[in-house]
């Protein structure tokens, strides 16, 4: 039924039709020349056409005289009405709704040949399906559904069992041609939804025929779950009711298959075009695996978008279009044909999302195959909702229901699986490569702020988890494997701290990373919910440990240069030989840390003035001290300069240029 997406030609169903004379014989009457198109031509083109042409005229006008059984006119309207109701007496009849009534021959053909002439005339006209002013049927669909009607009680009567069998056959030929001519305007219909306006302008009324499609969300939708948005109907209201009386003749005459088939069809393309709009292409499962990630990430969004807006708004829509056009006693088509519209929509979707956890698995792909999980995730309740719905179990939406389970419990383990991949990263991360100047290490950067997005997740992360270990417990699996992240990065980070030869840029480094890592967790209040106030108050411990090493390897040496301990002072005698050699040291020790660690690097400029203040507070009051009670044991001029090389301010400034990445000499500086 795949050819029906593409709009058939009208039907040759009644071209040629054929109707009888009194003599028996059969002649032809072209569907498109009903008397009314006869008289049109003859009275706007007197002068053209042929003799053959003329008579066949005249012929068809001495028939509507004598009220013949294919004339035209007001006459051959009451005769309809007259075999309408003869007809409806012997359906009743066989259906056991009345007395027994017989129906003869001549009243079959009669009736025939009158419901092929309504057809014949229905066919230029606008307004064919439209309902009487009563709320009736059109005359055509009422014709159709006679007929249809008369077929099936001829089946079970003694003049459909061989005592008028010609004009049994006459009334099933009729059928099947009515049932073609159906057809092809339904299919029309449903692939255009225009409604002609009978007596209407032609003059403004031409525009480009296109598809009804399901209606696209609103620009600012974020495609959310949960965000059902109220979308515009794929048809007018007079077109659904067309549809609906269109396919109870269909389906009342035995043509069901037809009827749903082509409605399926038609729905699907309009889905499948909804979803183009949305920019969402179908791909194989070889191309999706062979995709660069780039590329890959964008599809994923767009097939997020697409998904979301099937669910939230397309299958509402198309259930409620379903639920109207199949109504009443033929409410069990509707959900059947809605249900595998959405098998097959849903299906053909979540296809995509086998391919990509085929994909190679790599720490970045978490975030786009959750969003991929969140929205199959929000599937199922709007499955369920639908299958609970249904009055009676129904397979295609079962079936549905158990490959979006399917589906996410996929996902559900790629996802895991890749967040994983990063405490594989962090253990691989072997380097033998210490960072320059005690940096904050690439590592760290690259778990922080991973962290920091998945964290964003965390609900769902949390979901993903307790699916994974079997949903035991009350205790957040998530928030262990942070955990276990968080010890992992920081055992690397120790080791890496152990590549410094320097024990003091060791604790810099660790300081830098530790400072990172608590500004991230601070910064986010995701991951400071997750790992809790514990885990940031131990490491601000450690953070306050480092510092205190760092100060220790390398500033104890130098406050020591700067105690007289017995050896500079000694019974009251300053021993100069020693105080020069203290001297000496003391500005050799400032030289060395202004050269090296002023080529260290603290990053965080909050850390840096905390090392720098407190690195001042000791040591500057300790020097200024050391000169006030020594400096004058040397000779002003030259001895001074030889040995007093830094003032107070000299040093308060070396410690401000500390840690920031630049090497500098401290002869070179002094002024």
């Amino acid at each position: 039924m795949d050819s029906r997406s593409q709009a058939p030609y009208k039907s040759s169903s009644f071209s040629p039709a054929t109707t009888r004379d009194d003599g028996g014989r059969t002649r032809e009457v072209d569907r498109n020349f009903s008397l009314g198109a006869l008289r049109d031509k003859r009275d706007h083109h007197p002068h053209h056409g042929g003799a053959a042409r003329e008579q066949a005229i005249k012929e068809e006008d001495e028939q509507e005289e004598a009220g013949e059984g294919t004339a035209g006119g007001h006459g051959n309207d009451a005769d309809l009405a007259a075999l309408s109701a003869e007809i409806d007496a012997f359906i009743a009849g066989q259906d056991g709704e009345g007395a027994p009534v017989t129906v003869s021959e001549a009243t079959l053909e009669k009736f025939a040949s009158a419901v092929e002439l309504v057809i014949a005339r229905s066919e230029g006209a606008e307004d064919k399906w439209a309902a009487e002013p009563s709320g009736e049927p059109s005359p055509l669909l009422a014709a159709i559904a006679r007929v249809a009607a008369l077929s099936s009680a001829l089946g079970k009567s003694p003049e459909g069992g061989g005592k008028h069998t010609a004009a049994v056959h006459r009334v099933t030929g009729v059928l099947h041609r009515a049932m073609a001519f159906l057809e092809d305007e339904y299919h029309a219909l449903l692939e255009d939804p225009r409604v002609p306006k009978a007596g209407g302008s032609e003059q403004g009324g031409a525009h480009e025929p296109d598809r009804c499609v399901l209606p696209p969300p609103a620009a600012s939708s974020d495609g959310g779950a949960g965000n059902k948005k109220e979308s515009a109907p794929p048809y007018p209201a007079e077109t659904v009711e067309r549809l609906r009386a269109m396919a109870d003749a269909m389906i009342a005459a035995g043509y069901t298959t037809e009827c749903t088939q082509m409605f399926l069809v038609a729905r699907r393309n309009a889905f499948d075009a909804a979803l183009q709009g949305l920019g969402y292409e179908r791909s194989n499962i070889d191309d999706v695996v062979k995709m660069a990630w780039e590329a890959l990430e964008a599809e994923i969004v767009t097939w997020t978008k697409a998904f979301r807006h099937a669910i939230n708004v397309g299958l509402s829509t198309e259930h409620d279009l379903c639920t109207r056009v199949f109504a009443g006693r033929h409410a069990a088509v509707g959900r059947g044909i809605f249900a595998d519209l959405a098998r097959c929509v849903m299906l053909r979707m979540l296809s995509f999302t086998e391919a990509v956890a085929m994909t190679k698995r790599a720490a970045e792909k978490l975030f786009k195959v959750l969003d991929m999980y969140e929205a199959v995730r929000d599937a199922s309740p709007v499955v369920e909702a639908f299958l609970s719905a249904d009055e009676r179990s129904n397979s295609a939406l079962s079936e549905l229901k158990s490959e979006i389970a399917s589906v996410r419990a996929r996902l559900s383990e790629s996802a895991a699986a890749i967040f994983r991949e990063l405490e594989g990263s962090i253990r691989a991360d072997a380097g033998k490569q210490p960072v320059p100047g005690g940096a904050v290490h690439p590592l760290t950067r690259y778990v922080m702020n991973y962290l920091k997005y998945a964290c964003e997740y965390n609900s769902t992360l949390e979901q993903v988890f307790r699916e994974q270990h079997g949903g035991a417990g009350d205790d957040n699996p998530f928030s262990s494997q942070l955990m276990e992240v968080m010890e992992l990065l920081h055992g690397n980070l120790e080791a890496k701290s152990r590549l410094y030869k320097d024990p003091a840029l060791s604790n810099i480094f660790l300081m830098n990373n530790g400072r990172y890592m608590l500004q991230k967790i601070r910064g986010s209040s995701e991951i400071n919910a997750m790992l809790g106030e514990a885990w940031a108050r131990k490491q601000s411990t450690n953070l306050r440990q480092y510092h205190k090493n760092y100060q220790r390897e390398t500033w104890s040496r130098v406050l020591g240069l700067l105690r007289d301990d017995g050896v500079i002072t000694v019974k009251g005698h300053v021993q100069k030989p020693v105080l020069k050699e203290k001297f000496k040291q003391f500005n050799a020790a400032m030289d060395e840390i202004h050269r090296t660690q002023g080529a260290w690097v603290v990053g965080d400029e909050q850390l840096q003035s905390e090392l720098r203040v407190s690195i001042a507070a000791v040591v500057v009051p300790a020097y200024r001290s050391f000169l006030g009670r020594f400096a004058q044991h040397f000779s002003a001029g030259r001895q001074t300069e030889k040995y007093v090389k830094l003032s107070a301010e000299d040093v308060e400034s070396i410690i401000d240029e500390l840690f920031d990445g630049n090497a500098t000499s401290m002869v070179r500086r002094r002024t």
